[in-house]
This record gives C-alpha cells, structure tokens and sequence, in this order.
C-alpha cells in the first residue's frame, strides 16, 4: 500500500494520531493500527495478534462463494479473523458457513466478526454430522516455508503470529494435511480451494489429483499471479437448491 494511503487510512481510523503513527512506525500492521481490513467491500475487524487479510486471498473468497449453493454448506478453515467466511455468508445468507481456528485470538476476531468459529486445528473441531456434506471447503492457510519466513516483510515476519504463516520445511506441511482431510467432509462433486504460493501450485495440485479431485484450477490475483488451487471431488454432482 502507497504512503499516501496508509496516511489516509490512518487519519479515516481517528483518535490519537500521533499514537496510531507510532504504532504503525514501531512495525505493527497497518490493520492493528486502524483496527480494520477491507476484504472483498467488507470492513472486518482485526485485532492486535491476529493475521491480517491480504488483497491477494480475495480471488479464493470470490471463486469460493460463485462455487457454494444458495443454500449449501461451506467451512473456512485455519479462518483467521473470519474474511473468507464472511464473504461466503456475505454472499450466501441461507447457506451454512462456519469456520475453524486453532489461535483463540483470531477465532475470538472472528466471533466479533460475526462468522461462527470452531476452535481446533484444521478440521479437528467440526461436527461428525458435516461428514461427506460440505459444498465447498476452502482454507488460506499457512504456506510460507520455513527457510523464506525472514524473507516476509517486518510486519508481516515480526508482529504476525508465526501459526498463521509458517507452513514448515517446504511450505506446505499443513496444507498437505488439509487436503489429506478434506475428503472426509466434502461431498462428492463439492470444491476444496487452497491458497498457496506461485512456485507451489504444481505440488499442491498434484496433492489434489492424489485425493481424487477433478477439474483443478489454478486461481490467479487481480495481477495475474498464481495463488492457489481449487478442485472438485470425484463423484456426482454437488448439491443445489
């Protein structure tokens, strides 16, 4: 983001100016500071602790809620402060979202806003009852590998909490364990979209296309970069309305 926008984001917040400017001078992240995130139109709330939001998962939440019926099931895993689950809700208020959050402070963040969070790792905590049942899984992940983590910008590597961002030795230690769950709780014909780094969406889709999804997609950024990867489970089609 340009200085001349942070400026402006930082002036729009109110209070103390001269004590948000520290804030942000310090090297907390610009939505600590303000105590807000724009995310797909929407101006979610992110406390100090919690992962912030990046433009760059908004085509993830996008594809996400075009793929998930009026009425369907949807779980946002590892939810952070709760964006893609609120997009989804946003976008489809008669469908079942929930999310899961193994850090009580981003799932307490995602509580205040408003999306229904789960507390535990990855898929731990969801009901039996979602088994075989959800329309679209989704999940922006930690992917970031361990040897890259001082690579990050000092926000993003000093102040943000490393579960959020560490993905372990190759960067896709959890997302593999995602993906390796997730055909317990998709229903046949339903999605699993993944957020991972440019370099590695060939391994990611072949993790994908090892659990029997079809029709992968990679998702491109509003830049063209690549930034995940989406599939649907072998079998019938997904449920409708």
């Amino acid at each position: 983001m340009a200085a001349e926008e942070e400026a402006d984001e930082l002036l729009a917040a109110g209070g103390d100016l001269d004590g948000l400017l520290a804030r942000r001078l310090s090297g907390e992240p610009l939505a600590w500071v303000t105590g807000t995130a724009r995310f797909c139109g929407l101006d979610l709330m992110v406390h100090p602790g919690v992962y912030v939001p990046r433009w760059q998962s908004e085509t993830l939440a996008r594809t996400a809620a075009r793929l998930l019926p009026g009425h369907g099931t949807a779980v946002d895993l590892g939810t952070g402060c709760g964006a893609v689950a609120a997009v989804l809700r946003a976008a489809h208020p008669g469908a079942r979202v929930m999310a899961t959050e193994v850090d009580p402070v981003a799932a307490a963040c995602a509580r205040a806003n408003g999306v229904h969070v789960l507390e535990g790792d990855l898929d731990e905590p969801l009901p039996g009852e979602l088994e075989g049942g959800v329309d679209v899984l989704a999940g922006v992940l930690p992917y970031v590998p361990h040897g890259a983590m001082h690579l990050l910008p000092r926000d993003s590597a000093d102040r943000e909490p490393l579960v959020a961002l560490d993905g372990g030795e190759d960067g896709l230690a959890v997302v593999a364990r995602a993906v390796s769950a997730s055909t317990r709780w998709v229903v046949p014909g339903g999605w699993l979209l993944l957020e991972v780094g440019a370099d590695q969406c060939p391994a990611t889709a072949a993790l994908f296309e090892a659990a029997d999804y079809v029709d992968l997609q990679v998702l491109e950024d509003g830049d063209g970069d690549r930034r995940g990867v989406c599939g649907r489970l072998s079998g019938a089609g997904t449920r409708r309305d």
